[in-house]
């Protein structure tokens, strides 16, 4: 059976606003309450996921995450509205992309070598 994925990528030339990587890493962080912890989950460097984080702040007119500083109650990092918005669409793509183009796939699927 052949297995299919879409790997859909929102963005200009210059900067990547929204991929694959970019949502699981929101997804993770929504998960973990952290990006430490989103990193760790997802095999990256802290910096690298602050990174990302950063740049998805910059690509959207309101910041995907907020963070709170450590203390006494601990520190976190949650989603805001938007990044709630930005994985939920994100998604509903996939899920539409996929339905769509199930016909094909199952066509091209059929000329391929098991």
């Amino acid at each position: 059976m052949v297995e299919s994925s879409f790997r859909l990528r929102i963005g200009s030339d210059r900067e990547l606003a929204l991929g694959p990587g970019k949502v699981a890493l929101l997804e993770a962080i929504r998960d973990t309450g952290s990006i430490s912890a989103a990193a760790r989950k997802l095999g990256m460097s802290y910096r690298r996921a602050w990174l990302l984080v950063d740049a998805m702040n910059r690509a959207f007119r309101q910041p995907v995450i907020t963070t709170a500083t450590g203390g006494r109650e601990g520190g976190g990092t949650e989603l805001t509205p938007t990044g709630e918005e930005v994985v939920r669409r994100y998604r509903k793509i996939e899920a539409l992309a996929a339905a769509a183009a199930a016909r094909e796939i199952g066509a091209l699927a059929k000329l391929m070598r098991a």
